[in-house]
């Protein structure tokens, strides 16, 4: 059995990111690219995002700290912490509002 504080690696992520000249930081937390279900803790300094992209399977964001900004064509949804979004199967963002950190979960398609 393997235990992880998400509250702890959420305020080193983001201290890195902080620092990052990306203004990001990022550590996978479950699995890996080749594994069904994959879980990445995601840091973004206010301000920064993740560019738009393609999911690779059925995805949800869990914000940790922070608010941020899902953004999916002309759709758009604000969370906080504490705070579940499903993310769309189309091309989106991620827009960290405030010094952010949020778990993505991905369940990969087979």
């Amino acid at each position: 059995m393997h235990k992880t504080s998400l509250a702890d690696l959420a305020g080193q992520h983001l201290a890195a990111a902080r620092t990052s000249p990306a203004g990001r930081s990022a550590e996978t937390v479950l699995g890996g690219h080749d594994a069904v279900l994959r879980q990445t803790l995601i840091a973004l300094a206010a301000g920064q995002r993740l560019d738009d992209h393609e999911s690779p399977g059925e995805a949800t964001l869990q914000v940790l700290r922070g608010r941020v900004r899902l953004v999916a064509g002309d759709d758009s949804a604000d969370a906080s912490a504490g705070e579940l979004l499903v993310i769309p199967d189309v091309r989106h963002r991620l827009e960290a509002l405030q010094d952010s950190a949020v778990l993505l979960t991905v369940a990969k398609r087979i």
